[in-house]
């Protein structure tokens, strides 16, 4: 079924056209009964022919039907005209953004249980996939923000921000990248979860949104789940063939088996070489091991240096002391 902006669509198309038809006639009629021919309007310059028959819009003067004047000029552009809006609708109109522009709760459907190959429910990290109401839609989340899930535990509402690993390419579901904790209130929720179970989430949330002349290079750095706005942005970028910037992530982590989605930013780095790089760094690295290893040194303004213990401490790098030593792993200046 078609939503209330294909048919207003659908309606402003129709209305507009059949509007022009009979404002076209009626000035027509008003010009004849002028004396006035609107080929006299096109032509001047040029001697006049006119040809007076009872209905010289449909007749030749063998008596045969002209279908190079009159109505019958008309039919080929209302045909033209309607097959172009049913193209229209069906190749750009069946996709419906969930958000379209202010921010809302919404309820979506769990299409699947996160598992691995063997068929275990996986734990340390869940591609969480989600169900919107129509098979045909798509998030329609602006590039740079994401959305938070909504849980209630012993009459508290619990909200957490995510950001979703798929895009509006994928019709009928988007995916959230979740990382279990222990004792984390979302996480438990989510390992509970069904099959056709609701989850609440609200959006769009943030206050960034990339668009290509934002900027002519960008550089990143990201940690863990940190991932999934960096890789938001990135696939955004080089997907437009007319967006020119270039990209420099750095991704840490502590183990080799932590790095999320790597196959997928290899894949990207290799396809766009000239305009996205990516280095990964690791606190245990394994042996032949050719990316970053070691210490993080940090210098900068007190916010940054705030958040950035926030996210270091994420990867479970120990926390930097007040004034740092030289044998500490993470040394501010």
């Amino acid at each position: 079924m078609p939503n209330r902006y294909q048919l207003a669509f659908l309606a402003s198309f129709v209305g507009t056209f059949f509007l022009l038809v009979a404002i076209a006639r009626y000035i027509n009629s008003k010009l004849k009964a002028a004396g006035y021919y609107v080929s006299d309007l096109i032509l001047i310059g040029l001697p006049k022919n006119h040809t007076q028959s009872t209905d010289s819009n449909t007749t030749t003067s063998t008596g045969m039907v002209d279908f190079t004047s009159g109505v019958y000029t008309q039919l080929p552009a209302l045909l033209l005209a309607v097959a172009t809006c049913v193209f229209v609708y069906v190749k750009f109109g069946k996709n419906t953004a969930v958000w379209q522009k202010k921010a809302c709760a919404r309820s979506f459907g769990l299409e699947r249980i996160p598992i691995d190959g063997e068929g275990r429910r996986l734990a340390e990290h869940s591609d969480l996939p989600l169900r919107p109401p129509r098979p045909d839609d798509v998030l329609g989340l602006p590039i740079g923000q994401h959305v938070s899930i909504t849980a209630n535990f012993g009459g508290k509402d619990i909200m957490r921000s995510y950001t979703p690993t798929s895009s509006d390419d994928d019709l009928g579901h988007f995916d959230l990248l979740i990382k279990s904790y222990e004792k984390g209130n979302i996480s438990r929720y989510v390992s509970q979860l069904k099959i056709g179970d609701k989850v609440r989430i609200k959006g769009p949330k943030g206050q960034f949104k990339y668009h290509m002349s934002l900027s002519r290079e960008f550089g990143m750095i990201a940690g863990g789940t940190g991932i999934t706005p960096m890789l938001q942005i990135i696939r955004a970028a080089l997907k437009n063939h007319l967006d020119r910037t270039k990209i420099s992530l750095i991704y840490a982590n502590v183990n080799v088996e932590d790095i999320l989605l790597k196959k997928e930013l290899d894949e990207l780095a290799a396809n766009h070489s000239h305009r996205f790089k990516v280095y990964f760094v690791l606190n245990n690295p394994p042996p032949n091991w050719t990316g970053g290893v070691g210490f993080i040194l940090m210098c900068g303004p007190p916010p940054m240096i705030t958040a950035m213990k926030k996210h270091l401490a994420d990867l479970d790098y120990p926390a930097p002391r007040t004034v740092s030593k030289l044998q500490d792993q993470v040394f501010c200046f």
